[in-house]
């Protein structure tokens, strides 16, 4: 037993040696044998903990967007009404975006009552079998975006088909001008209640 303890004294005597010097430093001195400066401890204390309490502070608050198609790298909530190019982000709930909703942030691009209209042509991708074909979406005559029948990773796509020539109340077409974009492409116009406003940060 004696041995055991000695071994692990031994083990611990580096740390334990360094102790006061940490202390000391801890305590503002220049190192060992120094004597303590309480005002240097008291000046980091003014500097490192209101930079702390910002930080912990200010990383709820931003979202880091990590869509390519989106012009931005962190945004935050901007409460307010929407309006046609307003950042916005929700939750996805959709097979290929896995078993459990992501947030994601588009921009709002077709406002309730504007003019929406889709025309299928045959598609572009390489590799895509005659007769799939490619949706084109316009807002009041200007093209939104294409959507394509298969995805990057070779995954099949169904693109949304309106029912009408006219975005219903109560829904905004979110999405971007990136070609590989997933957005209302795909799943349609999407519920006021579940869109958050955002802003720009970075």
């Amino acid at each position: 037993m004696l041995s055991l303890a000695w071994k692990a004294a031994k083990a611990l005597w580096p740390r334990i040696k360094l102790l006061p010097l940490r202390a000391a430093v801890a305590l503002g001195s220049a190192g060992l044998g120094q004597p303590p400066r309480p005002e240097q401890l008291l000046r980091a204390w003014c500097i490192v903990l209101p930079i702390g309490y910002l930080t912990w502070w200010a990383i709820p608050q931003v979202t880091w967007v990590m869509s390519p198609s989106i012009s931005a790298w962190a945004v935050r909530a901007a409460p307010g009404v929407i309006h046609k190019g307003d950042l916005v982000s929700f939750m996805l709930s959709h097979p290929l975006a896995g078993p459990s909703p992501v947030p994601v942030t588009k921009y709002a691009l077709c406002m309730p009552g504007d003019r929406l209209a889709m025309i299928e042509k045959p598609s572009m991708t390489p590799g895509v079998p005659g007769g799939e074909g490619d949706g084109y979406y316009y807002c009041n005559g200007h093209l939104l975006g294409v959507s394509k029948p298969i995805g990057r990773g070779g995954q099949r796509l169904a693109h949304f088909h309106p029912q009408g020539t006219v975005i219903p109340a109560g829904f905004i077409y979110v999405g971007s001008s990136h070609p590989n974009g997933f957005d209302s492409r795909y799943y349609g116009p999407v519920a006021i209640p579940r869109l958050t406003r955002m802003e720009r940060v970075l």
